[in-house]
Order: C-alpha cells, then structure tokens, then sequence
C-alpha cells in the first residue's frame, strides 16, 4: 500500500538550467577585436550569447572599453 502512495504522488517539476554553451575560439578572437570599441549589446548579437556571458567573458579576459569609446559615450 505505502508504494500506490508513493506512485500517486505527482513529482515536482524540476526546471534544468540550460548547459553553458562553451566559448570557441574564433568567437574569443572577435571578443578581443570589437570589445573595446563597441557596444557590448552589438557584440552579444553578433555572437548570438546574452549581454550578460560578454561581459562575464570580457572581464575574465581582462578585457576594458578604450578611452576613446568611453569618451564617445560619455562616460570618460
């Protein structure tokens, strides 16, 4: 009997986060020539990956916005 309650029990829906996609290295190579000068959202479209993974990979890389970029938003 304590197994038909077991069974009848509905399980809870367990959301699974979606693998990181791994970083190729062309994709790498295009980070280090357009992050300094553009819009992180422009390049996050062009590798199809969130805002959020270009960013977390440009600063792991080291990589900063130049001067001149800075300066051309306003932000230097």
């Amino acid at each position: 009997m304590a197994k038909k309650k077991k069974a009848a029990k509905k399980k809870k829906a367990v959301k699974k986060k979606k693998a990181a996609k791994g970083w190729k290295p062309n994709e790498v190579a295009l980070l280090k020539k357009l992050f300094g000068n553009n819009p992180t959202s422009a390049i996050a479209k062009q590798l199809r990956r969130k805002t959020d993974a270009v960013k977390k990979k440009a600063s792991r890389m080291g990589l900063r916005k130049s001067k001149k970029y800075l300066k051309k938003i306003g932000r230097a």
